[in-house]
């Protein structure tokens, strides 16, 4: 009813109360063995067909949901009882048998789709360091020093002092000591800094290498170290209780939990990057990087027969009689925020990775596929009108984060529906006129506006950062626009 819904208990997840009977099953366990003991106050159904022949019986599954405060709560399950709750039958189907309401229709409705693993097959998750604090910085110049102190030789510092000084250790599957030596001798060490996404519109810098992450995942992360490539990062399910926003993209290496805050992020380059030496017309070898889309030719085949054109295999097409790469992941991208899409298979984008609905209509997909375009833009930080600030910075200080808050701006203040406030880093300096949907938007599990200046708490922002956050604003201003316009471009669902 719009309420406030309460746990009954003092923990984050939520509570299912599961009643349970099992019937005696004849397949399992001879007819002429004795009735199994009955626990106390449970009733077991009578016979049903099937029993006592060697057929085990179908299971009955009913589902009630119960909202409200805890009182309501409290108060309900003392005075009603299994027999005089409101029961919802179900039928739980391959692949997830969920105990929980679905619209069949709907779900046969969204299986249409192309799954992401399908469309997209060289994926693999994130990276893991294990030791985050070590091998990434907000400063390339701090990593490069602690690297540096890192290969440096025993005799002039110990390892003792390196563990000591920078809280590395030794696990199970990594020894300090070897991992040092094997930086020592590698002669391209220095090529191993890079950027990567750490969190949303968070890039940092991080020694990438191979000797110092627990799980680099090189085999899908090496396709964004060469060239011009682009990632979209989506995980494969999400914690239930949250609305599915879990998706963005990278044109750096990605960290496991760069979108999700539970679960495990993975990675879908768009180009695979191949190398190869040749001595074709030369008496010396030499190495040629190719690319090519990492998308499945059925796929393609199916998406080109649907639309009346011919695929591209690099970059873009004129959306005439071409389409390429570039246009499927905008396209792409464009339909996972939509707010429609979002909605409609919210149940179904909890539990696996997400699906992408086809369409035939070309005047659609070429709109789509702009839309995508612009949201990529922006979330890489590349729009020009990201150089359009709304928001101000107007008082001198110390510019320390000590502290992040939202409080509505002046004159909002006794409003109903705040719609601009002023974000707060310490006690006088704030980001004004930051409107409030921005404040509150997500990406995944972290709310972008907090999050990025939460974890620079105790840090002091350059120039560059508070230019940076501006940027941000703007961009997830641009953003809530560009989903809702994707919604009123798209005339019907199931698109066609």
């Amino acid at each position: 009813d719009g309420g406030k819904d309460e746990n009954v208990f003092d923990i984050q997840q939520g509570v299912a109360i599961v009643l349970a009977v099992k019937r005696p099953s004849t397949a399992l366990r001879p007819s002429t063995q004795p009735t199994p003991r009955r626990g106390v106050g449970a009733q077991l159904p009578s016979p049903v067909e099937g029993e006592g022949q060697g057929v085990r019986a179908s299971a009955t599954v009913r589902h009630a949901h119960l909202w409200g405060t805890r009182q309501h709560k409290y108060e309900t399950l003392a005075s009603h009882s299994s027999d005089s709750t409101q029961w919802t039958d179900l039928q739980p189907s391959a692949p997830f048998y969920l105990f929980v309401p679905q619209d069949i229709y709907l779900r046969e409705e969204y299986d249409q789709g192309w799954k992401l693993t399908e469309l997209m097959p060289t994926n693999n998750v994130g990276f893991v360091t294990a030791r985050d604090r070590f091998v990434i910085d907000f400063d390339e110049k701090q990593l490069r020093k602690r690297i540096e102190e890192f290969r440096a030789t025993e005799e002039y510092i110990p390892t003792h002092e390196i563990e000591s000084k920078y809280g590395v250790k030794n696990t199970s599957s990594w020894n300090i000591r070897k991992a040092r030596a094997r930086v020592r001798a590698n002669p391209a060490w220095e090529h191993d800094f890079t950027k990567c996404l750490y969190r949303p519109f968070d890039l940092r810098h991080i020694y990438y290498s191979l000797d110092l992450l627990e799980r680099p995942v090189y085999q899908i992360q090496s396709h964004m170290l060469v060239g011009i490539n682009i990632g979209l990062i989506c995980p494969r399910r999400i914690e239930t209780g949250g609305n599915w926003n879990h998706i963005f993209c990278s044109p750096t290496l990605v960290d496991h939990v760069s979108v999700s805050l539970k679960s495990v992020d993975y990675v879908f380059p768009l180009y695979l990057y191949t190398t190869a030496e040749s001595t074709e017309g030369t008496m010396f070898a030499q190495r040629e990087t190719t690319r090519t889309p990492n998308l499945a030719p059925a796929f393609i085949e199916a998406f080109s027969a649907k639309l009346g054109m011919t695929f591209v295999p690099d970059g873009r097409g004129d959306l005439q009689k071409t389409f390429g790469p570039e246009d499927v992941f905008h396209y792409a991208y464009a339909l996972f925020h939509s707010p429609t899409y979002r909605t409609r298979y919210a149940e179904f984008l909890k539990m696996d990775f997400p699906r992408l609905p086809l369409t035939s209509n070309k005047q659609l997909f070429t709109a789509l596929a702009a839309f995508g375009a612009q949201l990529v833009a922006l979330h890489l930080l590349q729009a020009p009108t990201l150089d359009s600030v709304i928001t101000t910075y107007p008082v001198d200080g110390s510019n320390a984060v000590e502290s992040v808050r939202f409080a509505p701006s002046p004159a909002q203040r006794g409003r109903v529906g705040v719609g601009v406030g002023d974000i707060y880093i310490n006690a006088t300096q704030y980001f004004g006129s930051v409107p409030a949907d921005v404040w509150a938007f997500k990406v995944g599990g972290y709310q972008v506006c907090e999050k990025w200046l939460k974890d620079r708490k105790g840090r002091t922002l350059s120039g560059d950062d508070i230019d940076h956050y501006q940027r941000i604003v703007v961009a997830l201003r641009e953003t809530i626009r560009l989903m809702n316009e994707i919604d009123s471009a798209i005339p019907q669902w199931p698109i066609a």
